[in-house]
């Protein structure tokens, strides 16, 4: 007899996974369950986690993950999307948003069974993003109410109560300004080139035209066009030349004539000129002076010289209040304080711990028997024993306790979508308001891009004739979220913008590191903590397609390198479901993303501790062999 499973889970998801490759028409697919976002990697599918208690909405989140996924691989064509992909940020969000829903809407209509499992999935989501409290417009992306208007209006079916009140909010705009084009949606779906067209036409129709770049279609007709008039023009010069060929040549002749006496005055004046010249510097340089040559470039790593960045114009270092209005920013906060309501007593215990850790550090101590100072109370019984013995004194002393700044790089790659980046906030704004109260002051950072697969940078390199090696392809966006000097009260709020909706891109780790270690540098404290907080190695398409696999991976061990090596700043990180101790040197791995707070303060909490050894003994430190 076969040994039963340990897990009663596992039946359930072999079954899933089969069913999601059969779905997927890919065979060789490989399913996995994880609490890290779900997606498609390669030929691996990245599925929600499913515990042993297998709860209805485990199960049923699962089942709509996978369906919508497998569709997603079974009716999108990656060559034809390129095609018609807009260029601006917001219009491909729409044209992103429409394509899914298309697909989604083919296996509804086909197979009327994944329909209860997708629904099922998106009302989790608009659940998850609180869709039911909202009550303004502004407050729901339009990307999201596109794709929800496109899945009402293929299937025919009502939506999800929570996303439907969601659409609610849209419905007239969508409507208003799109006219008719809503209504032929069905009759496009199975062509994925036809529904792209019609896709694109919704977004001018939306007032985003200007984001659609060149129509593909009418490339390909202009240069048929231009082709046939070329030709033409070709055949009309041809029998110009013939009917006058005897006239131009006089004409030639004589023109050419006066271009040469021309030439030779103009000639004869320039080598006056030139003399003049000669003559001008002979006086006026000595012969050991050569030109000035401009200096070379600043490089743009202090790590790896050889770092290449193909263009800089269009990065940008940000304040987090400048990417939101102070009205979502306060919604996305309370949003964040939903999902810390859960943890709210495991994380004050652990705050309350590392409050009491450092300030325990920071009391004052005594020294005793001492010829003057404070008269010692507890060693009056002796004087009253035997009056001969002198008073005994103490006097006080401050433990030696370095002015601190700590700062928290937090990795904001789509990778950390959902649980992670929650979790990260929450410990984020823990740990600042703690440590504040030991008058340790905390600088929270953030790193991602500011566009998929390439930004602007992308485009002038297509434009310039795609170089070869241009090295960083991408525009860099790193967000401060909490200056070192400012209040945590003052910036509470700001936490909030890692809730926000197309925030989380890509990451280049290596820069960002390498900027957050530059401001560091600059401040006055005696001592300096970096702690990363990320999910993985670094991950931008736009550059590791055009450089060596290890381009950015290489600059991110470079600048951890140099860290160490200048011992300025202490380094540590975090790592998120992923070995990051390949990287650091100082590093600890959590599997969970709810273990995230109880890491920090233990990191923290050891690296404060006075005994070097102590330090070292840490079991949550593991150093790289």
């Amino acid at each position: 007899m076969s040994k039963p499973s340990d897990n009663p889970a596992n039946p359930f998801k072999k079954a899933l996974a089969e069913a999601t490759k059969t779905l997927a028409h890919a065979q060789e697919l490989s399913v996995t369950y994880s609490v890290d976002p779900a997606g498609i990697s390669g030929d691996t599918m990245r599925l929600p986690q499913v515990s042993r208690r297998m709860t209805r909405e485990e199960v049923l989140l699962a089942r709509g993950t996978g369906d919508a996924l497998a569709l997603r691989m079974r009716h999108h064509n990656a060559a034809i999307s390129s095609r018609y992909t807009p260029t601006g940020e917001i219009a491909r969000e729409l044209y992103d948003a429409m394509e899914t829903a298309r697909c989604e809407a083919l296996g509804a209509r086909d197979m009327p069974g994944t329909l209860g499992n997708i629904n099922a999935k998106i009302e989790h989501e608009a659940a998850r993003k609180g869709y039911a409290q909202v009550t303004e417009r502004k407050d729901i992306p339009l990307s999201v109410a596109a794709g929800l208007m496109i899945r009402e209006r293929a299937t025919g079916v009502k939506l999800p109560p929570n996303a439907n009140q969601a659409l609610d909010l849209w419905r007239d705009y969508f409507e208003t300004r799109t006219g008719d084009d809503l209504d032929i949606v069905d009759h496009a779906l199975n062509d994925q080139a036809a529904f792209a067209r019609l896709a694109r036409k919704i977004i001018a129709d939306l007032g985003y035209a200007d984001q659609l770049g060149d129509d593909p279609d009418r490339g390909e007709e202009e240069e048929d066009e231009g082709a046939q008039t070329d030709d033409e023009e070709q055949i009309e010069d041809n029998q110009a030349r013939e009917e006058g060929g005897d006239e131009d040549e006089s004409d030639a002749q004589s023109e050419q004539s006066s271009e040469e006496r021309s030439d030779q005055t103009t000639a004869t004046a320039s080598l006056d000129d030139l003399a003049d010249q000669e003559t001008a510097e002979e006086v006026e340089m000595p012969e050991a002076d050569a030109p000035i040559e401009p200096p070379a470039p600043a490089p743009h790593s202090s790590a790896d010289p050889n770092y290449t960045v193909y263009m800089t114009e269009f990065d940008e270092e940000i304040r987090a209040e400048d990417l939101a209005e102070p009205v979502e920013l306060e919604r996305l906060r309370a949003y964040l304080d939903q999902q810390l309501e859960p943890l709210k007593g495991a994380v004050s215990r652990l705050a309350n711990k590392l409050q009491r850790r450092l300030q325990a550090q920071q009391n004052r101590s005594w020294e005793f028997d001492r010829e003057e100072g404070a008269l010692d109370a507890g060693r009056l019984a002796r004087v009253v024993a035997n009056p001969t013995t002198p008073l005994s004194f103490k006097v006080e002393k401050d433990t030696e306790f370095r002015d601190t700044v700590v700062t928290l790089l937090i990795d904001n790659s789509g990778s950390m979508r959902g649980r992670p980046i929650s979790i990260a906030a929450i410990c984020a704004d823990v740990l600042a308001r703690t440590l504040e109260r030991c008058n340790v002051k905390v600088e929270i950072l953030g790193f991602t891009t500011r566009a998929w697969k390439g930004g602007q940078s992308r485009e002038k390199w297509l434009a310039n004739g795609r170089p070869q090696q241009p090295g960083r392809l991408n525009d860099l966006r790193h967000i401060i979220y909490k200056h070192a000097d400012a209040p945590m009260r003052r910036t509470r709020s700001n936490l909030g913008l890692m809730m926000k909706e197309g925030l989380l891109k890509e990451n280049i780790d290596g820069e960002a590191l390498e900027w957050a270690h530059r401001r560091m540098v600059a401040r006055h404290e005696a001592r300096k903590i970096l702690m990363v907080i990320s999910d993985g190695a670094p991950v931008d398409d736009s550059t590791l397609s055009v450089n060596p696999a290890n381009y950015l991976e290489k600059h991110l061990r470079d600048v951890i390198a140099m860290v160490e090596r200048r011992r300025q700043v202490e380094l540590l990180a975090i790592g998120i479901g992923h070995d990051v101790t390949r990287y650091y040197s100082r590093a600890v791995t959590i599997t969970d993303v709810e273990q995230l707070a109880g890491a920090m303060t233990e990191q923290l909490a050891a690296l404060f501790d006075s005994n070097p050894r102590a330090r070292a003994r840490f079991k949550g430190i593991k150093r790289a062999s």
